[in-house]
């Protein structure tokens, strides 16, 4: 009898293996495409321990190259986007990773998309393609705070991390992110705070959505600004002017009467102080503004906080709208595509209320 048992043990265990062994060959691995834009994560410098460097310099082959380990989150292909530091970020590259982006998903040739980006203008990008990208499929921005040559580089990691989190299946539908610094960011929410240091990423309102660790991403919330209806750039080579105008103390307002003379602007993002204030001689200059058809969006300086409709200030009567709790950069970017449909105010400010 205990013969018997011991060999049914041994067939079960042997059964069991078996299947195991399938699932894990019918496991299909996920297609992943790897767009580079430039940055410091393709940075190179000619020490080893000094800070200066010039972004963008290796193609996105050897970035590859340089992460063998990448190829076991699935089956990873590189595209050379563009090749500048994220300082040099513009509208046309913005539109052509937009279009590249959704052509890769309605051709289905990927299961999820990696963009390599430099850190300055990491935030405005994802947030951009958060906006204009219509597929659910996962789409994750990395960067780098040190380059590719550095002794303490951070590059490597960073892109091993966002290739892991654009192949887990649980990052299915929580629109454009970014991974930095073992942690998975929301586009809307997340911003640089830091010049130099490695931990610069933060959603000062809301904290990460993620985190990496020992080769897992465990997901905690999920932002509800994640609006069905997204902006159709396919027939757009450019987007609408619109400006940004700093706010401080004893403020010139001939810095807005200047920006509202330039050809063709049709928008104006005023940074604030505390809650989107600004002084008598600028709030007349930016009523102007108004008045001429320029639509005024008051956001903050402050790093954190949301803007309050018809609060301190008669939004209705002098035609603004209010960025919500979105930094003047990223005010800038949904009041530009706003502008690609419609120039009604109310209109403009339900996005901002919604996206």
């Amino acid at each position: 009898m205990k013969k018997i048992m011991s060999m049914l043990t041994v067939v079960l265990v042997v059964f069991s293996t078996s299947v195991q062994a399938q699932k894990n060959t019918n496991k299909i691995a996920p297609r992943i495409i790897i767009l580079a834009t430039g940055g410091t994560i393709a940075g190179s410098g000619e020490s080893a321990t000094k800070a200066a460097y010039t972004a963008g310099k290796v193609p996105v082959d050897d970035l590859l190259n340089a992460v063998p380990d990448i190829h076991k989150y699935g089956k990873i292909s590189g595209e050379q986007v563009a090749q500048i530091g994220s300082q040099d970020m513009n509208v046309v590259t913005w539109l052509k990773l937009a279009k590249r982006i959704n052509q890769i998903f309605k051709d289905n040739l990927a299961d999820a998309v990696v963009v390599t980006h430099g850190t300055d203008t990491q935030g405005e990008t994802a947030y951009f393609l958060d906006l204009t990208v219509m597929s659910d499929k996962p789409v994750v921005l990395v960067g780098a705070m040190r380059p590719s040559t550095a002794m303490s580089q951070d590059g490597n990691r960073n892109l091993l991390d966002a290739v892991m989190v654009a192949a887990d299946p649980k990052s299915q539908g929580k629109g454009v992110i970014v991974a930095m610094d073992e942690k998975v960011f929301d586009a809307r929410d997340v911003t640089k705070t830091s010049t130099t240091n490695l931990e610069t990423f933060r959603s000062t309102n809301f904290g990460p959505i993620g985190l990496i660790y020992d080769g897992k991403v465990s997901y905690y919330y999920q932002s509800l600004r994640n609006p069905s209806k997204k902006f159709d750039v396919s027939k757009l080579n450019e987007l609408p002017k619109v400006e940004i105008v700093y706010g401080y103390a004893d403020a010139s307002p001939e810095t807005v009467s200047n920006l509202s003379t330039i050809p063709g602007l049709k928008g104006l993002v005023y940074a604030g102080m505390g809650n989107g204030n600004f002084g008598e001689p600028v709030g007349k200059a930016l009523a102007n503004a108004s008045k001429n058809g320029i639509v005024v969006c008051r956001s903050a300086r402050a790093s954190a906080g949301r803007i309050t409709l018809e609060n301190e200030v008669n939004d209705a009567e002098l035609g603004f709208v209010v960025a919500d709790d979105l930094n003047p950069q990223k005010a800038r970017v949904l009041l530009m595509l706003s502008l690609t449909e419609t120039a009604d105010r109310t209109k403009i400010q339900q996005n901002f209320f919604e996206y």
